[in-house]
């Protein structure tokens, strides 16, 4: 089967909304050029990195933001674009797309907020807001040409599209893995708390006991300990290297300017936070994994 560079059609004769489509994949490609530079610099400060010296407006319930900020854009505006916006004349390849995009959002912007154990309940509106505008900007294109795209009949086995559906299933593994372990960590974590016990490692796999690992408090943090299992035996941060994965697996099988911004900007946001979370790491726990990498096992 010959590969087609564009295995797809694309708005026929609408000359604007192509231009229009275009005119946002391109303001996408500069928010991740300017998102990268600004994050490289100062972490956005939520999480490991929350500064109560900046203020970014009024406090508001962490789950509410969570939800504000992933599953209005991720889960209401894709569905609503995807369903009206788009051609009538969608493949089974379209609704692929579709689910593949709900299985990640209905998780991480309804599921995930509802049974993650948040160490800190607030979250100033401005950190919501800025995670919900670059979602609405970057889910809007991807909803609009999912939508749109009239696949050829024959792009259901195309390389592309298969290779890319696996790497999105397996970035999707990992990142839920990944969750889970983090929420476990935190889980046990309220559980030694309540039995006032000292001696608690959540995540350590067959592993020692390790005083200082288990007591957080005395590593220079509150609340925090040492992952391990999985993908957090290779990096800080495999949470985000399955969401990334998850995303190079997206634009491959998508092969659309639309994705390819989408995971720019994700790589945008990750690489540079992964890197400041492995500098919290070591900076609190003496006894951190000296071989752990940032984000990209074996690499960076």
């Amino acid at each position: 089967m010959a590969l087609k560079w564009h295995p797809y059609d694309l708005y026929g004769s609408e000359e604007v909304r192509f231009w229009v489509h275009y005119g946002l994949v391109i303001l996408g490609a500069v928010l991740a050029g300017v998102t990268v530079v600004v994050q490289w610099r100062s972490p956005a400060p939520y999480g490991k990195h929350e500064r109560r010296d900046q203020s970014w407006g009024p406090m508001i319930p962490q789950r509410l933001g969570h939800i504000l900020s992933d599953a209005l854009p991720g889960v209401a505006l894709f569905t609503l674009v995807f369903v009206f916006y788009g051609t009538e004349n969608k493949t089974y390849v379209n609704y692929v797309f579709l689910a593949m995009f709900l299985s990640h959002y209905i998780h991480r912007g309804l599921i995930h907020p509802l049974i993650m154990r948040y160490r800190n309940p607030k979250v100033a509106l401005g950190i919501t807001l800025g995670g919900f505008f670059p979602n609405c900007l970057y889910h809007f294109v991807n909803a609009d040409f999912t939508g749109s795209a009239e696949f050829h009949s024959d792009y259901f086995y195309d390389p592309r599209f298969l290779v890319g559906v696996i790497l999105f299933c397996c970035g999707y593994i990992i990142n839920r893995y990944s969750d889970f372990k983090l929420r476990s960590l935190r889980e046990m974590k309220d559980s030694a708390q309540n039995r006032k016990s000292r001696s608690y490692d959540a995540l350590r796999d067959n592993k020692e006991n390790n005083e200082e690992k288990s007591q957080p408090e005395e590593s220079g943090c509150t609340g925090y300990y040492i992952p391990y299992g999985g993908f957090f035996e290779l990096v800080s941060c495999p949470n985000y290297f399955g969401e990334l994965v998850e995303w190079t697996g997206w634009t491959l099988a998508t092969w659309s300017g639309a994705g390819l911004v989408w995971t720019l900007f994700s790589a945008a946001t990750f690489i540079p936070r992964a890197r400041h979370n492995h500098a919290w790491y070591k900076s609190q726990f003496d006894s951190y994994p000296p071989n752990r990498k940032c984000l990209i096992p074996f690499l960076f």
